[in-house]
């Protein structure tokens, strides 16, 4: 297998797996603002508050999409562990996006409903880059047997190009 087709190969499946964590991760954004703004306008709870409570239905929600939907081809034989490990980097994606907008809403005094929007939707953004290395480095692991077949699969695909890449490559050797 040819360096550059390897590589492309690693780019096409990583473009295939950032589309579907960005599918699954705005619907997650949605069902965030929506628990949020609800929660903001019809009860009395803090905006932080409201926001946490809108992380955590969100994060549930995208837990199902990330299972059933980006990740599921990956290692699923431990979910106890893996759910542990969503969970801990949820957690830790939960403070960073609710962290920018307490630092906004409290230490800036930035608290109108535009403000608290644009600073939870900013806390998501840099929340959403620690998720996505975090889910596919720790908790949604590529199975290696799967690493395997692909990478035979594509070496097959590869070699059966070869003849129409490199003619000269195939000239039988002279007999002197």
């Amino acid at each position: 297998m040819s360096e550059r087709s390897a590589l492309r190969s690693r780019l096409e499946a990583l473009t295939r797996e950032v589309v579907k964590f960005g599918a699954v991760g705005g619907a997650g954004v949605v069902v965030n603002f929506v628990v949020f703004n609800l929660v903001r306008h019809l009860t009395e709870v803090p905006v932080v508050r409201a926001s946490i409570i809108a992380t955590v239905v969100a994060t549930g929600t995208n837990y199902l999409g990330y299972r059933y939907f980006t990740y599921r081809d990956r290692d699923n034989q431990g979910r106890t562990k893996e759910l542990t490990l969503f969970l801990l980097f949820s957690a830790v994606g939960l403070v960073i996006e609710n962290g920018l907008l307490y630092i906004a809403t409290y230490g800036f005094h930035w608290d109108t409903p535009l403000q608290n929007n644009v600073f939870k939707f900013l806390g998501i953004g840099l929340a959403t880059l620690f998720r996505f290395w975090s889910y596919r480095t720790w908790v949604f692991r590529t199975l290696p047997a799967r690493e395997a077949i692909e990478t035979a699969e594509s070496f097959l695909a590869d070699g059966a190009d070869e003849p129409h890449r490199a003619p000269h490559a195939r000239r039988p050797a002279s007999r002197k």
